[in-house]
């Protein structure tokens, strides 16, 4: 047996799916096979997106007020209780990609294996990578037991690359009696307000840490990023310290990032921050200790106070 019918499932941000989404999606195309995309909501809004990255086909699940992540299990679950059982399931590592995961490896009694960065098939089987100890040691890992095999992937794991194919076919699929779960509802959406390219997308990205010495001076960062419009990012030390949402951090429990350019200011370099950014094409380093680790990895390393240099270079490059 091969693996002939791989699902991905899709996030949809802004009309269209996003990058990772789109990773997943050329990756899975690569596998053979195959492959369709789920997404939460209608699903002809992005059959032709996903259609030009490989996916011949889209199952939509409109879940109205209820959770997406149950609503969507609970779908795949009926088309697989109806016949039409995939050999594979990706997923990417977010929010609502774990929160369909879940749910779905118990309706099925499936094991999933999450924090993904590679998977290879040879035959009827499968073997994902997974980085540990902070990215130091790689493990890698053949699913055993049966199909279908539920994995998730980092983002930033694969390089989306379109087909060029046709818009995908579309089939709508009906949520099924959610039971206790169908109670909870979703009453009021808050999405947060972003200018400029977005964290895990940017081609450049500058971002600050503790060495700022306060929240004030992030500031900086932010006026070096809209320079170079680039997205500003950040070290866990100072979203701990409250000087900068979530949203903004980089590292193993943030967001991977793997711009063309990654400035690092005023951070020392703690390991699960350099998980999140290691893979960038040029690496910067701005910080006055010339012991910090971040010096390392870094492709070009300045040693100074980044309360003088950022002023300067945000200057210098004004001023071109």
């Amino acid at each position: 047996m091969a693996i002939d019918n791989i699902w991905v499932f899709a996030q949809v941000s802004n009309g269209g799916p996003t990058t990772a989404s789109l990773e997943l999606v050329t990756k899975a195309r690569s596998l053979g096979g195959s492959v369709a995309v789920w997404v939460a909501g209608d699903g002809s809004t992005v059959a032709g997106a996903l259609g030009a990255y490989g996916a011949t086909k889209v199952y939509g699940v409109d879940y109205g007020s209820n959770l997406a992540g149950s609503a969507v299990a609970s779908a795949m679950k009926s088309v697989i209780d109806a016949g039409d059982s995939p050999d594979l399931v990706m997923f990417p590592q977010s929010y609502e990609g774990r929160d369909v995961m879940s749910r779905l490896s118990v309706k099925l009694d499936r094991t999933v294996i999450t924090n993904n960065t590679d998977i290879a098939v040879t035959g009827d089987s499968v073997t994902v990578t997974t980085p540990i100890f902070g990215g130091n040691t790689l493990v890698s890992t053949t699913f055993t037991g049966g199909a279908p095999y539920l994995a998730a992937f980092r983002p930033k794991s694969f390089a989306p690359e379109s087909a060029g194919s046709a818009a995908a076919t579309v089939q709508a699929v009906g949520v099924p009696d959610l039971g206790a779960t169908g109670t909870a509802k979703v009453i009021a959406v808050h999405v947060e307000e972003t200018t400029g390219p977005k964290l895990d997308e940017a081609d450049i990205v500058v971002s600050g840490g503790r060495g700022l010495g306060e929240s004030a001076k992030y500031e900086l960062v932010e006026q070096l990023a809209k320079v170079l419009k680039g997205a500003p990012g950040a070290s866990r030390a100072i979203v701990d310290a409250g000087w900068v949402p979530y949203s903004y951090q980089v590292g193993q429990t943030g967001k991977v990032v793997k711009p063309s350019v990654y400035i690092a200011a005023g951070i020392s370099g703690a390991t699960q921050h350099m998980v999140g950014m290691k893979g960038s094409k040029n690496i910067i380093a701005i910080n006055k200790d010339k012991e910090a680790p971040i010096f390392g990895i870094a492709d070009l390393g300045i040693v100074g106070d980044v309360h003088k240099v950022l002023p300067k270079l945000i200057e210098a490059l004004q001023g071109r």
